[in-house]
């Protein structure tokens, strides 16, 4: 008995064949390389952290450890006061976003939502604090902070992120600008205050961009090196980007190239794990607010 095989429309015995074009070759061998191009320094970075010191100064440079030196990860701690550092770095970081976070909302809000005379001219003012170099203010910033005897205190380097950001301003007026304004009739209409509107409206719908700008200022925070420079001088109230400029100092003879690797690598884990976390509320506030 002979038996018939049926053969499903949509089986890949009876799919057309597909030539993929010479372009889409091209163009996935480009990704390719380019993506190795791109993660190169960080598997140096990650594998320099891990030989010892005299195999970190060989030339040619070995691809990887010929010894895993897992070691230089525990001698960070004595080598330098790492985890006061650490410590010191995420309060400023923490504080500082939830200061930009707050006053830009409030702000961008106020932008968005009201017209009233002179609106665009201040907006534009505002605006146009972006174009001053932050070398600029810096010396009466420091005369002012000076004053108020402020130095070698993390003051300075959180209480301006209170005051709002011209560019996290301009990022959430945008985004703010596109909430219907049905839903704010309906708050009214419910007896809501301006305020209330605000917290329980505009915030709510506007995860994707606070996100964006949450992960914005905790990387800006996070990497600054020049306003701990400038405010701070107890070693105990160091930041992290300043322990590890001070590997690089004349103290060594020789900079500890593979400390400092390890250093990078444990800084980059907070922002990692921050973006893994916020990384679908940051793509989506990159396409909503249009930022290239």
């Amino acid at each position: 008995m002979s038996t018939v095989k049926a053969t499903s429309p949509l089986s890949p015995a009876s799919r057309p064949h597909r030539r993929v074009k010479p372009v889409t070759i091209a163009s996935f061998i480009a990704l390719v390389i380019t993506t190795f191009l791109m993660l190169l320094p960080l598997f140096f970075m990650v594998s320099t952290s891990l030989k010892s010191k005299r195999e970190m100064l060989k030339f040619p440079p070995t691809f990887l450890p010929e010894s895993w030196a897992w070691s230089n990860y525990t001698e960070i701690f004595d080598t330098l006061q790492f985890g006061t550092l650490y410590k010191n770095s995420l309060i400023i970081a923490v504080l500082s976003v939830f200061g930009t976070l707050l006053s830009s909302a409030f702000v961008a809000y106020g932008f968005a939502r009201y017209r009233g005379r002179g609106n665009s001219f201040w907006f534009i003012l505002l605006l146009s604090t972006m174009m001053l170099p932050y070398p600029a203010i810096m010396i009466p910033q420091f005369v002012l902070f000076s004053k108020m005897q402020w130095i070698d205190t993390f003051l300075p380097l959180i209480v301006p992120a209170f005051f709002g950001s011209a560019y996290n301003i301009f990022l959430l007026r945008q985004f703010f600008s596109t909430l219907p304004e049905e839903l704010f009739d309906a708050g009214r209409i419910d007896g809501c205050g301006e305020l209330r509107m605000w917290r329980t409206i505009a915030l709510p719908l506007s995860a994707p961009a606070l996100a964006t700008v949450a992960i914005f200022a905790f990387i800006y925070s996070w990497n600054d090196l020049l306003t701990p420079v400038l405010y701070l001088s107890s070693s105990e109230k160091f930041t992290l980007p300043v322990g590890m400029a001070s590997l690089t100092s004349s103290r060594f003879r020789i900079p500890p190239w593979h400390l400092l690797m390890v250093a990078s690598v444990l800084a980059m884990v907070p922002i990692v794990t921050l973006f893994a976390i916020a990384q679908k509320q940051f793509v989506e506030g990159i396409v909503l607010t249009g930022i290239k």
